[in-house]
């Protein structure tokens, strides 16, 4: 910690020290805190009667030469965030010097990448989960070549206040654009990429002992992953497919089984003025990839597999949220449809009218027997066997059709309707739903109405119906906005076929150049709290939150 503050300093004096002659420095950065005011802090066995999160980052940008840091003071933590493992502290996680010159970019220090779809690797900052598994060490992108981007990288990842220092990552990944090369593709009006990734592991941390026993497991040293993966695309058209591999990793979210992971995937689409279709499809087995063997969190994930379910928005919407399945492995299908009437149609009206239909369908993969290791577990076999095609139990389904209609010039009204399957069997708190599949439909009004120039107003009225856990909800919510300056907003969410009460709440948003402040008071109701098929438990809370950021 106390070596953090003088490096910071270094690193951001580099930068306007380094650049030629007039060469321009922007500063740039941000500021955001978090705050909240239980009720009764006693309720979440906390310390103190405020907690916080905060974060500051500052940056430096030159033609030669970019710099910066951020800051975090997360000492007393928001009630979700004290359940993560060494979260709570303070300190600066992330600092960089990044030099650029004719296309060589050479980073020293905290970065995040993406190789491919993330299959086989994606380090990312996600503040709203606790995710922060950023990569120390340095990084060399080279863009100086036509038709070709390559980056070489290697280090450490964060683990909130420590990072795992007995396991080093190594990655390559190049991309080569095939109309540079060959004239005819380019002549045609196409384009065509060809992609491939390596990653490889090294991980030092070798005391795996099964519990009860002295059996210790023959633990490989360094875990492979390669990923190859083509894009081709023609007027409105493009596909694109990916494939990756990773090796024997025995760890702790696969039972310290050895059997190799896979991903494979294929997505098509079709778009122009007016319509636009897209299809995916996604197969994916004993790919959780992670810098410690022994987690399971999200915390030293080092890759993401892309989800294949509509992200929702609206409150009921997202109540059932899906998790992929890095560890069980997935079958999964994604449809879209996109359609605007024209105006003075039929169906599209005075203003014209926008229709859009989404599809969503995971299965579990099929699996054989499980082998017997130790103890009557899978520890140290090769885990069950699979076939390709092979499916199981249904994990998630959803259909949602979304209407939007502007019905005079200041009034727009959109429409949707879900249909929902959710197991629960899948998810970490199956006992606390059961074991019945969740089955619902979803009705969703949303209205926007704009007074005049400076006063808009919206509504939204919302009812999940089902005959499994909680039973029936209602939702609804009134926003009135004096724009740009300040939003007053009231919703209530009302488990009107159960006994979970009401979840109400009261907020006022106000923007001032680069500044927003948002003040509520309210209750949330426990459950999970997903972004991009990565979810996290969240606790019930009741009192008043406060949300600051500023951007300069």
């Amino acid at each position: 910690m106390k070596l953090h503050i003088p490096l910071a300093l270094a690193a951001l004096a580099i930068a306007p020290l380094s650049g030629h002659a007039g060469d321009k420095v922007q500063v740039h950065g941000s500021v955001q805190a978090n705050v909240f005011i239980p009720d009764d802090p006693d309720d979440y066995k906390l310390d103190k009667p405020v907690v916080f999160n905060t974060y500051a980052d500052v940056g430096l940008v030159s033609n030669y030469v970019d710099a910066g840091l951020r800051f975090e003071f997360n000492k007393w933590p928001l009630p979700q965030y004290q359940v993560l493992d060494g979260f709570a502290g303070w300190g600066v996680p992330n600092i960089y010097v990044k030099g650029k010159y004719k296309g060589l970019e050479l980073t020293a220090g905290d970065f995040y990448d993406q190789f491919g779809s993330g299959f086989i690797l994606r380090t990312y900052e996600d503040r709203a989960l606790g995710i922060d598994n950023s990569l120390r060490g340095g990084r060399l992108k080279v863009n100086s070549i036509n038709g070709l981007r390559l980056t070489l990288l290697g280090g450490v990842q964060r683990n909130y206040w420590k990072w795992n220092r007995h396991t080093q990552v190594y990655g390559a990944n190049a991309e080569v654009f095939m109309q540079d090369y060959f004239k005819g593709i380019a002549d045609r009006g196409a384009n065509w990429m060809v992609g491939a990734s390596y990653v490889l592991l090294n991980e030092q941390k070798q005391n795996i002992v099964l519990s009860g026993t002295d059996l210790a497991l023959n633990l490989p040293k360094c875990i492979n992953a390669v990923d190859v993966r083509s894009q081709f695309s023609k007027g409105p058209f493009n596909v694109t497919g990916e494939f990756a591999w990773k090796g024997q990793d025995p760890e702790a979210c696969n039972d310290y089984t050895y059997r190799p992971g896979t991903a494979a995937m294929l997505s098509g689409s079709f778009s122009k003025t007016g319509l636009s279709a897209m299809i995916q499809i996604k197969r994916t087995e004993n790919m959780g990839f992670h810098s410690d063997r022994e987690y399971k969190g999200t915390e030293t994930m080092l890759n993401q597999l892309p989800p294949f379910s509509y992200q929702h928005t609206y409150a009921l919407a997202t109540l059932y949220p899906y998790s992929t399945q890095d560890r069980r492995g997935e079958w999964a299908f994604q449809g879209a449809f996109a359609y605007n009437f024209k105006r003075k149609t039929p169906l599209g009206g005075k203003y014209g009218t926008k229709l859009n239909a989404n599809i969503s369908y995971i299965k579990g993969l099929h699996y054989g027997e499980a082998p017997k290791g130790p103890n009557g577990s899978m520890w140290g076999t090769d885990g069950p066997s699979t076939s390709f095609f092979g499916m199981g139990e249904t994990y998630y389904f959803d259909f949602n059709l979304q209407i939007e209609k502007r019905i005079t010039s200041a009034f727009q009204l959109t429409f949707m309707y879900m249909n929902q399957i959710y197991n629960p069997r899948i998810q970490d708190t199956a006992a606390e739903y059961g074991y019945d599949d969740v089955k619902s439909n979803i009705f969703v009004l949303d209205g926007k109405y704009k007074i005049n120039k400076k006063f808009n107003i919206r509504g939204e009225l919302q009812y999940l119906t089902t005959r499994q856990d909680h039973g029936d909800w209602a939702y609804g919510l009134v926003e009135f906005t004096y724009v740009p300056w300040v939003t007053f907003s009231v919703s209530d969410k009302w488990n009107c076929g159960g006994n979970q009460g009401h979840y109400y709440q009261f907020g006022v948003t106000g923007n001032y150049k680069s500044n927003r402040l948002m003040v509520s008071y309210g209750k949330t109701r426990e459950g999970f709290d997903c972004s991009g098929g990565v979810c996290r438990w969240v606790p019930e809370t009741k009192g008043v939150k406060i949300d600051y950021n500023y951007y300069f």
